[in-house]
């Protein structure tokens, strides 16, 4: 399949950025952040964890699924700065996520449905599709720095959290849900920046991220050098006549 038509690097570009969304939205709602396990001495009691996540927090008792304590107005009250900081870094990686989409949906539309010749007068509007996965890329590659440094941050702070009080607390799954879906937003980048890369190399303007000047019909189909050369060396070498009285 050529570069000019919907290239299965850029198909495959969109399913991983749409998982990765996908993960980013599961970690961001799940109680699974962190866990802190409570022990009791009274044999007539059972052990708790109680599961925190960054909206919400869970209370269980040891080999119970049923929440004992559900507080849904935990994201009011979050006294863990690692967890605050997601609050805020996990909704603008998915936002930007979003865009990252938008564009490369666009790029694709456009590599499939537009002519391979644009309009002269219309130049300066035309969608380029290079250019939407290029920025793309850029926004996919920018989400998955927004999402990873908090998230690997979860884990050295639940270290320092064991140190300054008891080791009760772990990390959760929410945590590699994150680490995961940066990942993924890490590979999708590479791949249009691949794709780019194996396609900028084409003669046509469409695979450059921007026009630099409106662009004519020659520009897509340029003549040989030897005749270009001929007609070159007749505009230069142009006698110049002078009228004498």
């Amino acid at each position: 399949m050529g570069c000019r038509e919907v290239h299965a690097a850029t198909v495959l570009a969109f399913l991983s950025g749409t998982a990765a969304l996908s993960g980013l939205i599961a970690a961001a709602l799940l109680p699974n952040w962190r866990q802190m396990r409570l022990h009791t001495f009274n044999k007539n009691e059972r052990n708790a964890t109680v599961y925190t996540g960054l909206w919400i927090k869970c209370v269980r008792f040891d080999g119970s699924k049923d929440c004992v304590i559900y507080d849904t107005e935990w994201y009011t009250a979050v006294d863990q700065l690692d967890l605050r900081v997601l609050q805020f870094t996990l909704p603008i990686s998915m936002l930007t996520t979003v865009l990252a989409l938008f564009l490369c949906l666009i790029g694709m539309c456009n590599t499939a449905f537009i002519s391979t010749v644009p309009n002269i007068k219309q130049a300066r509007c035309l969608i380029n599709s290079a250019g939407c996965h290029l920025v793309a890329g850029l926004f996919f590659l920018l989400a998955c720095a927004i999402c990873l440094a908090p998230s690997i941050w979860v884990i050295f702070h639940n270290q320092e959290m064991n140190k300054k009080y008891e080791p009760v607390f772990s990390f959760d799954i929410s945590v590699f849900i994150s680490i995961a879906s940066a990942g993924g937003l890490l590979f999708t980048a590479i791949l249009l920046f691949l794709w780019y890369c194996a396609c900028k190399t084409l003669p046509s303007p469409f695979w450059q991220p921007l026009y630099s000047h409106a662009p004519s019909v020659h520009s897509y189909a340029s003549q040989p050098y030897s005749a270009r050369s001929r007609h070159s060396a007749i505009e230069i070498d142009i006698p110049v006549v002078t009228h004498t009285t």
